[in-house]
């Protein structure tokens, strides 16, 4: 039967859905099995994978499956506020999978991330995060959204492109236009204005930094290109890292296994991340493709050109594939799967910052604790992440700490 039979769309832009998307998951699978018609924005169709082997099938053949968004951009309106997060760019992310222009792409991109010097990254974070923390360490309370987990992301992606502060600045003030509702041409605008300004920064004053390595690529890539593979860049460098570190801090802060007192000895940080890459993942519903032609899957009948959607997190969380073993499983499809899977150098990287992020947050506040109840918190709303609005902490009071050497803890 055709998707719009099988039963009414489900909003997944709500807030209602966004304070419990697991809930509404459960009920999905019962309610329509492996494939879900979903509203994307008010008017706005698509279709939701949540069984996990159907998804594998679609990620993995891009003969049938596109992820370039361009016919289906052309029947809906120019102006959704959800349209930077899929719409057509000349880069990897949303060109073809089997296509020469998307190895050109992926591979310029895959060869930067490859120069990331991964033993570097820990003392880098480490610096980054000390004076972040002693900013309100005396304080006794903060909000470790604002505060600490979105600037220390934002500081450590702008060292490993390359951005100086003052084009950083630019490239801050556009990602706030966007999560405040900012018309699209508005956002787009200022963030191709920053972008470009760095492209040709780094054109005549290379250094040792993803941008330089791009630039110097075989694939020679234009600046228009180079500003949308760093619109990319910026986009998953933030709000993936951004979001793992703050659900698995949160799971960390309210999980009575990750509580020392309450078990003698808390699993190590690198627990609750696996836990959280596969349960909670920092974007719960994306890698979002386009039939290109009207196919049957699971007796279903997908429409052609519209957004078929892959739910990360009902799919990591289907009862017959989730065992509840997280450490290195081969299931977990919080990177993607198929040609379009986040490459491993951007995945260490994430999990790195994350992990030296916590770690140096809980080694210097190890009190820390949530400053309301845990159903209190608010979750953004959105199609696409799994994102607190504000994570509020409060603790014991502590003078800022001088910063030690930069292979250790503050």
């Amino acid at each position: 039967m055709p998707i719009e039979e099988v039963g009414p769309r489900v909003a997944i832009y709500t807030e209602e859905f966004a304070a419990d998307p697991h809930g509404t998951y459960r009920w999905m699978r019962d309610r329509y099995g492996s494939l879900v018609p979903v509203e994307i924005w008010p008017g706005v169709p698509a279709t939701l994978v949540i069984g996990y082997h159907t998804a594998v099938r679609i990620l993995n053949d891009p003969q049938h499956f596109s992820y370039d968004p361009r016919i289906w951009q052309e029947s809906v309106p120019a102006d959704l506020p959800i349209m930077p997060m899929i719409e057509w760019r000349p880069n990897a992310l949303r060109t073809n999978g089997n296509t020469a222009e998307h190895r050109r792409y992926r591979t310029a991109t895959n060869d930067a991330l490859a120069g990331v010097d991964q033993h570097a990254l820990r003392p880098m974070v480490a610096k980054l995060a000390g004076p972040l923390i002693n900013s309100f360490c005396a304080d006794g309370s903060a909000d470790l959204l604002g505060q600490y987990i979105l600037p220390l992301v934002f500081s450590v992606l702008n060292e490993m492109i390359g951005c100086p502060p003052e084009i950083g600045q630019q490239v801050a003030q556009a990602s706030a236009a966007l999560f405040e509702g900012a018309e699209n041409a508005t956002v787009n605008a200022m963030l191709d204005a920053a972008l470009l300004q760095l492209t040709r920064l780094r054109r005549a004053e290379p250094g040792d930094d993803m941008t330089t390595r791009m630039l110097r690529h075989s694939a020679d890539l234009s600046d228009t290109e180079m500003v949308h593979q760093l619109v990319t860049c910026y986009s998953a460098g933030i709000e993936i890292p951004q979001n793992l570190i703050a659900n698995t801090l949160l799971l960390m802060l309210t999980d009575p296994r990750f509580v020392g007192e309450n078990v003698g000895f808390a699993p190590p940080t690198t627990t609750a991340l696996d836990e959280i890459l596969a349960t909670d993942p920092p974007l719960a519903n994306y890698c979002v493709t386009y039939p290109q032609q009207p196919i049957l899957i699971d007796n279903v009948w997908l429409p052609a050109h519209q957004p078929v959607i892959t739910s990360i997190a009902a799919c990591n969380n289907s009862p017959e594939l989730n065992t509840g073993d997280y450490q290195n499983n081969g299931w977990n499809l919080a990177w993607g799967a198929g040609p379009h899977a986040c490459p491993a150098g951007a995945r260490s990287a994430a999990y790195v910052i994350a992990h030296e992020g916590i770690d140096q947050l809980l080694d210097t506040l190890p009190e820390l604790r949530l400053a309301v109840p845990a159903r209190d918190l608010v979750w953004r709303p959105g199609p696409f992440h799994r994102a607190l609005s504000a994570l509020p902490v409060v603790f014991p009071p502590s003078p800022p700490i001088r910063m030690a050497g930069k292979d250790q803890r503050l």
